[in-house]
């Protein structure tokens, strides 16, 4: 049995979706559902067990014998979270339990990190593991600290030869977008938030540049697209002899503009973007610049290319957003 904690969420539904179509037939999934649409992420699925994460302890327990693998996925992922006590508990107290618990029974576990453990990037964007550079990082609000925590702890165990996972992947996930992120409302890609826009025939509003140098619409991400992060992450499930922390985006940093522009020309459409400025409240924390360098992953041997934003983004709105259905 593979157990996916977040399972109804984004990238947890995703990865669902595609162990279901390599012939995975027991399939856990650990999440809310809440009274929102949510659940259409899983409508598709055969799934094996729904499990509501208070429970998931006693399950563990009584499935000791058929979890092969963990996938980590379930995470408070909202920046803007101020409960830094809740974010700690979520982020880092139930990964160290769910390591903990795989370390004792010989289970594989993969869970998410962020690249907002990376901050403003001062200190770039290297995915390095050891103790030393993890420190040199300085995230820049509770969500990135406490996802950076527990990276610090998994390189600290590992370094000491402590019992632990016999395979352990930290995911160091980039700004991905793609299909089945619809519950995320605010939190949800720009991608998805514009096409919106640009189907009704408005156009995209994107934050000015507060730095000189920087053109309006110019702060650039490292935009990734949901299929290539889940063609990673059973990859590296393909290679239990693998370990460590990886960054999981496109390997290209890209501006706003160009996005936006980007979903608008997948609908037929000229581009069209007006620009607000941006929050007080966020401007000093306000990234400018993100990407995901893939050198690690690509000496373990990770070879695909990544998919081009302009590709990404017309097979995310042609396929999916601009369809009756635009579930996975």
């Amino acid at each position: 049995m593979i157990l996916i904690t977040g399972g109804a969420g984004f990238i947890g539904s995703n990865l669902a979706a595609a162990l279901e179509a390599r012939g995975e037939r027991d399939i856990a999934i650990v999440d809310r559902l809440g009274h929102g649409e949510k659940w259409r992420n899983l409508a598709k699925r055969e799934l094996a067990h729904l499990i509501p994460p208070e429970a998931l302890a006693d399950f563990l327990d009584a499935h000791v014998a058929d979890v092969i693998a963990i996938f980590h996925l379930g995470a408070i992922s909202s920046t803007t979270e101020t409960d830094a006590d809740v974010v700690v508990a979520t982020n880092f107290k139930l990964s160290l339990d769910l390591w903990n618990w795989c370390a004792r029974h010989g289970v594989r576990l993969f869970y998410a990190s962020s690249a907002a453990t990376y901050g403003a990037g001062e200190a770039g964007f290297s995915d390095e593991d050891t103790p030393a550079a993890l420190a040199r990082l300085r995230p820049l609000n509770a969500y990135g600290w406490s996802k950076h925590l527990f990276d610090r702890r998994a390189a600290r165990l590992a370094e000491r030869g402590a019992v632990r996972p016999p395979q352990w992947i930290g995911c160091k996930f980039f700004n991905v977008y793609g299909p089945n992120e619809y519950h995320k409302g605010a939190m949800g890609s720009v991608a998805a938030q514009i096409h919106g826009l640009a189907r009704d025939g408005k156009p995209a509003r994107l934050f000015r540049s507060h730095r000189e140098g920087i053109p309006d619409g110019g702060q650039r991400r490292d935009f990734v697209y949901v299929r290539d992060c889940i063609d990673m992450l059973l990859w590296l499930y393909d290679h239990p002899n693998v370990s460590g922390i990886f960054n999981f985006g496109s390997g290209y940093a890209r501006s706003f503009a160009d996005l936006a522009a980007a979903v608008y020309r997948a609908q037929g459409r000229e581009p069209a973007i007006e620009y607000v400025e941006t929050p007080t409240d966020i401007r000093e924390k306000y990234q400018y610049f993100t990407e995901a360098p893939l050198a690690k992953l690509r000496a373990v041997g990770y070879l695909p290319q990544t998919t081009t934003l302009e590709a990404g983004v017309a097979h995310y709105v042609q396929n999916y957003l601009a369809q009756p259905d635009p579930y996975l």
